[in-house]
């Protein structure tokens, strides 16, 4: 069902960006075809419409609801359900670590879930990083790097915002990998749909309200905040891929 529902979402997304790339009008004068060629962001007038409504999204109802979650809910008690938020992607994370052929890993990841899920209480307490258990990270998007796959235009995704074609079905991968939804599944497909919505909305107020500060410095100190964003994504997923930056592009403070 999850993988099926997946499936059909990005046969959609995929057919409609691929109409409109070949669409896409390149530029003919010299620098301004090696700046287009550079940006790889044929779908720039798709997916700044989708950013605008994010963006108002964000500011009609995220981020008020991320300043209301910090304002009513104590920081210790943000820590414990953040903690449990991570806790639950280990998982998809330890998976992606074997996929990698990363099996030093693979291994520090799943003694991570166990010590917490036990001694830390589901993730609330993070017992294994006082253990010398660094949190590794692993996504699909990131194995299909590791695989050779190149990463294909910039996208913008309803939502999830900054993306592109690789790390787009990495991100639906992710999605059907993780058991949560199985096993909320034993209990119908209203269980399975309720923990869906739940869960995805504390995944978006925790980190919402994570970087608020960092959001509001991005978005007031950018002449373009589209352009902004797309090039502080990029230079945040390189660091994750330990590859090398896109050349000429402008430096900017990591932000996640």
């Amino acid at each position: 069902m999850r993988f099926a529902r997946f499936m059909s979402l990005f046969g959609a997304l995929f057919l409609s960006a691929t109409l409109l790339a070949a669409c896409a009008d390149v530029p003919k004068a010299p620098a301004e075809k090696a700046e287009f060629e550079a940006t790889d962001d044929p779908l720039e007038p798709m997916n700044r419409t989708v950013f605008d409504v994010n963006d108002f999204l964000d500011r009609l109802l995220l981020r008020p609801l991320a300043e209301l979650y910090r304002v009513m809910i104590p920081p210790g008690l943000r820590d414990r359900v953040a903690g449990i938020v991570t806790n639950m992607k280990e998982p998809v994370v330890f998976a992606n670590n074997v996929l990698q052929g990363e099996f030093g890993k693979a291994g520090t990841t799943l003694e991570r879930f166990s010590l917490n899920t036990t001694l830390g209480g589901a993730g609330m307490w993070d017992v294994a990083t006082g253990w010398g258990l660094q949190q590794q990270t692993g996504d699909f998007g990131q194995t299909l790097s590791s695989w050779g796959i190149n990463q294909g235009p910039y996208l913008v995704l309803p939502l999830f915002g900054p993306s592109n074609f690789r790390d787009a079905i990495g991100l639906g991968v992710d999605t059907v990998m993780s058991p949560w939804g199985y096993i909320a599944s034993i209990g119908g497909h209203g269980t399975e749909m309720r923990f869906d919505i739940s869960s995805m909305a504390a995944d978006g107020i925790v980190r919402r309200e994570q970087n608020i500060e960092p959001m509001d410095a991005l978005r007031s100190g950018s002449l373009d905040f589209y352009a902004q964003m797309r090039s502080v994504y990029r230079q945040y997923r390189d660091k994750q891929l330990g590859t090398t930056p896109t050349v000429g592009m402008p430096k900017f403070d990591d932000f996640e």
